[in-house]
């Protein structure tokens, strides 16, 4: 147990530093903050890092059956709660912008603006706190004043006080679930069909941005299946204490850390001006080293 403590704990680390890195490249150049696809990705970015961090911490205290006050641990769970949202909206929405950008290409500047993209973040943490709101209302509806103060293995299950309400959880993350792949399916559509018909520089440039969109769907499809985790992992506590931490293990690396590793690729290694600046800072920081 403890080799796979220290295994999840090397990948953490090492994402948290790459992303870290790719925010830092983000404000070295102007256009980055101005445009619409690079504020979105540095949103995934400092989500996927407080995420990485909260759940690791989270791990850790479940394995070693640290207890800690109900409060702070409903704290944990609804951040916890809304930043799971945040990095699938935030892709969805990076998927309409490809779609934008190719297929509306004489309305993109009106529509992914800098004023378009602060509303548009807006609407992202709207549209993810709904569920964190639902689950609240749910809890502090069911839950007596002396259960705040109690101490419990930290998890998302332990506010879960009747059956219903898994069951309302899990319709509202599958309703989610529907909406965003009907939307990056439409995307793709719309994207094949323009590139198709395109020819020459366009139909590369094109063609780059359905990979993306494909790539996205991958990160997505992953990060929708996390949503569901809590409630399998749920009902194997019910049944076995050790098979839900090796499945609980499985998940974390599967569908937690694997989503988040995904975004240095699309855009930190395949997006030609992000890398180039990446690789700038990265030599002027060997340089000052040297």
């Amino acid at each position: 147990m403890n080799d796979k403590i220290m295994l999840i704990q090397v990948f953490v680390v090492l994402f948290l530093c790459i992303n870290l890195l790719l925010i830092t490249t983000f404000f070295t150049k102007e256009v980055f903050y101005t445009t619409m696809r690079y504020v979105l990705f540095a949103v995934t970015l400092m989500s996927d890092c407080l995420f990485l961090f909260l759940t690791d911490i989270l791990l850790i205290s479940n394995l070693y059956s640290i207890t800690i006050q109900r409060w702070l641990c409903l704290i944990i769970i609804i951040v916890l709660s809304l930043y799971a949202f945040v990095t699938p909206v935030t892709l969805t929405a990076m998927t309409l912008e490809r779609y934008v950008a190719i297929c509306l290409p004489l309305r993109h500047a009106e529509l992914c603006s800098p004023r378009s993209t602060l509303h548009g973040i807006l609407i992202i943490h709207i549209l993810s706190s709904l569920p964190c709101i639902v689950f609240l209302s749910l809890f502090f509806a069911s839950a007596s004043y002396g259960s705040y103060t109690q101490g419990r293995r930290c998890s998302a299950e332990i506010f879960i006080i009747h059956t219903w309400q898994g069951h309302l959880s899990s319709a509202i993350n599958q309703f989610y679930f529907l909406i965003m792949c009907i939307t990056i399916v439409f995307s793709y559509v719309k994207i094949t069909r323009v590139a198709k018909a395109a020819s020459g520089e366009d139909k590369k440039s094109t063609w780059r941005g359905l990979r993306t969109v494909g790539l996205h769907a991958l990160q997505l499809l992953l990060c929708l299946i996390q949503l569901w985790c809590p409630f399998i992992e749920a009902a194997l506590l019910k049944i076995n204490f050790m098979l839900f931490i090796n499945v609980r293990y499985f998940n974390y690396i599967t569908f937690i850390l694997a989503p988040r590793c995904l975004s240095p690729l699309i855009y930190g290694l395949r997006d030609e001006m992000f890398f180039h600046a990446l690789k700038r800072l990265a030599l002027c920081g060997l340089r000052k080293k040297h």
